[in-house]
């Protein structure tokens, strides 16, 4: 009702979680689209989202889920809210239940009915999961659900893109390692594009999409060691990939997490696996055939996916060995006319005799 009242330009739209990696492409295209945008994160940097809009329109304030208060101020005047805030990995206060299952129904509480209320969950979510991530997100839906049954849920499977923590790390591991231990190597996932994501969580605000649970899922299935192979044939490195089993991930996830802790996190986060990231590993991550037939996906709420080989080749080439900048790589086939020995004739790419609009000096009636 919101959308079908008043202008982009007229209303607010409050974003958790909005200086994640997620978030930026949320906020570019909500300002895009010309709403206020009000971005509501823990470490606040306003400096960091002013080229995302006009003067004034994107706003950074403090807000923790963690503080109901803090939680209240920022959907005090918002029309819509978007909740993108999750953790990978807990540390300190930052808990899986704390930020995955009890912040979406706090922020349900706090908005006004009225408002359009978009949550981003994850494709794994399951309450019997072993898997205390998958558990929480599982809880933050069912939680969310109660106060809000219209809210729009989306479930996305391994997201990728500029800045990602998935095909970035996959790169940072190849550039280290010699020999790829690779838990999961079975494992299928349908990685989609961040940007799909946003376009579709924009789509939700739009007022396009109706009130439900939507999985989103790129166009190809592929698995963990099909993304590894991907990632050494982009960045030109040849590694051998070594399958650890279940059994040694875990205990493998349980030290480096226990270092990790011991480190206070200084150990570098591409070599750290927690046992629930493990555990996550050993499920498939692919949108079910249900979402498929219902319409509940990316194709059913109007945006086509976007595939990896379109977008990930162009940040990974920084990881191959001589960078994008490889002289002999660019070199011409060519002789450019620059370094002819003249400017025209045989020996230059140059022939102005054959372009379709006059010459200089030429009447246009010629």
């Amino acid at each position: 009702m919101i959308g079908a009242l008043r202008t982009p330009e007229q209303q607010t739209v409050t974003v958790f979680g909005g200086s994640g990696f997620l978030g930026r492409f949320v906020v570019s295209l909500l300002a895009k689209r010309g709403y206020r945008v009000l971005v509501a994160t823990r470490n606040p940097n306003p400096t960091y989202f002013l080229p995302m809009g006009k003067v004034g329109q994107v706003y950074a304030i403090q807000a923790n889920l963690r503080y109901p208060a803090s939680i209240a101020q920022a959907v005090a005047k918002a029309d819509h809210v978007i909740n993108l805030v999750g953790v990978l990995q807990e540390g300190g206060r930052q808990t899986f239940d704390a930020v995955h299952a009890d912040g979406p129904r706090l922020i349900a509480e706090a908005a006004k009915k009225a408002v359009t209320l978009v949550h981003v969950s994850a494709l794994g979510a399951d309450a019997n999961s072993e898997s205390a991530y998958a558990r929480s997100k599982a809880a933050g839906e069912t939680g969310l659900l109660s106060v809000r049954p219209d809210a729009i849920i989306l479930r996305p499977s391994l997201l990728f893109g500029p800045g990602d923590n998935s095909f970035n790390r996959f790169a940072s591991l190849a550039r280290m390692l010699p020999v790829l231990p690779l838990p999961g190597c079975d494992t299928r996932f349908q990685p989609v594009y961040a940007g799909d994501v946003a376009q579709a969580i924009v789509r939700a605000v739009d007022g396009a999409v109706k009130p439900g649970t939507y999985e989103l899922g790129g166009p190809e299935i592929r698995t963990m060691r099909e993304m590894m192979e991907l990632v050494c044939e982009i960045t030109e490195r040849k590694r051998a990939i070594l399958p650890v089993p279940s059994a040694v991930a875990r205990f493998q996830g349980t030290v480096m997490g226990a270092l990790d802790k011991l480190t206070l996190g200084l150990l570098p986060n591409e070599i750290v696996t927690t046992r629930d990231q493990a555990l996550l590993l050993e499920s498939d991550n692919v949108v079910s055939q249900a979402a498929i037939s219902e319409g509940r996906t990316l194709e059913g709420m109007g945006v086509t996916p976007t595939t990896i080989e379109a977008i990930v080749p162009s940040y990974l080439v920084r990881f191959r060995k001589t960078g994008q900048f490889d002289l002999k790589r660019n070199a011409a086939a060519t002789t450019p006319d620059l370094l002819a020995p003249k400017s025209g004739g045989a020996a230059s790419d140059f022939h102005p005799e054959r372009a379709s609009g006059p010459a200089v000096g030429q009447s246009s009636s010629h």
